[in-house]
């Protein structure tokens, strides 16, 4: 298969992605039954970012050629893709980019996500019968030429035990922050309060730590947060909050919340989800040197770097933990 064939195929699963199919729209509501994190507007959100972002053609195009990718492999490789399955569908960039490149995928899906993904490969085969020569499924992944996994701090041990010795892009847990100064308007407060709540806050792209000066007034970020209050419907969610708010009473730890999200001191990027840490600042350019330093930031949101609201809207560059997937699978 050759570049353009490969291109016009997943600008074609773009625009499919978009249409409300009856069968798509059903594994949409299966992934949903089986995996009550996955809430029907979150798969919507992955969806739509996907086909918008990636497979626009034009920037497929735009970007096959920024790397001058090969018309046809000549030397395809075996890629084993681990995927993890924190939100829907959140491996397709890999999986994107193993594509376009040329090698043949092995497919390692996690057991949260692999409805969604496993239809889709399956729909490029029927649409082209090529595709079950370059894409397969597999539950153990060996014998491969490199290897990209996407996993915990933990399992990113064992991934690196067994695949260290071959070509590799191993990914470890990784979250994001944003840094307030006290003069964002109330629309950015509301494309914040996406950047934290979309996909319950579960995805590496999701704020989970917020940097403000020392004067700083929570009072309109917690209204901004009000928007997800339907969240309390779910029960995954609510225990959460209900869990995570009873350590805080219990340790007579200071707390803020809306009974949507709690809001508590705390100098770790990392939260649980229901709550969101804050820490205050002196100094606003020391924090970004400190952050962009910082091996566990995925995302920096705020005014000079990501704008609000685009942290859970990646473009087909902005390649997970800064390693340019790419330009790896291009050098095997």
């Amino acid at each position: 298969m050759i570049l353009q064939e490969r291109i016009d195929l997943m600008a074609r699963l773009g625009q499919y992605m978009l249409l409300e199919e009856p069968e798509w729209l059903g594994i949409r509501e299966r992934a949903f039954r089986e995996n009550q994190w996955f809430a029907p507007e979150f798969i919507t959100q992955s969806i739509e970012n996907i086909a918008h972002q990636f497979l626009n053609p034009t920037f497929l195009q735009e970007w096959a050629m920024a790397y001058t990718v090969p018309d046809i492999q000549e030397t395809p490789k075996n890629v084993g893709l681990v995927m993890a399955g924190n939100i829907p569908l959140v491996g397709f960039h890999d999986f994107l980019c193993v594509f376009i490149s040329g090698h043949r995928l092995i497919i390692k899906a996690s057991s949260k996500d692999e409805l969604l993904i496993k239809y889709l490969v399956a729909k490029l085969e029927e649409w082209d019968t090529q595709v079950s020569g370059l894409v397969s499924f597999a539950e153990r992944l060996k014998g491969c030429d490199a290897y990209i996994a996407t996993g915990s701090n933990n399992s990113s041990r064992y991934f690196d035990y067994y695949f260290g010795k071959y070509p590799h892009i191993i990914r470890r847990n990784r979250t994001s922050v944003a840094i307030l100064d006290n003069t964002e308007t109330a629309a950015e407060l509301d494309a914040l309060s996406n950047d934290i709540q979309l996909y319950f806050g579960l995805g590496c792209r999701n704020i989970t730590q917020i940097f403000v000066p020392k004067d700083y007034d929570f009072i309109p970020l917690l209204d901004a947060l009000r928007k997800y209050e339907h969240f309390m419907d779910f029960h995954k969610y609510k225990h959460n909050f209900d869990y995570h708010l009873a350590l805080l009473i219990m340790g007579n730890r200071y707390y803020m919340n809306n009974d949507t999200v709690i809001l508590t001191e705390n100098s770790s990027p990392f939260s649980p989800v229901s709550q969101v840490h804050y820490a205050f600042y002196d100094d606003k350019i020391s924090v970004i040197q400190n952050l962009q330093n910082n091996p566990d930031v995925q995302c920096i949101v705020g005014n000079g770097d990501i704008p609000f609201g685009m942290a859970q809207r990646p473009s087909l560059r902005d390649y997970a933990d800064g390693m340019d997937t790419m330009e790896f699978l291009l050098g095997l």
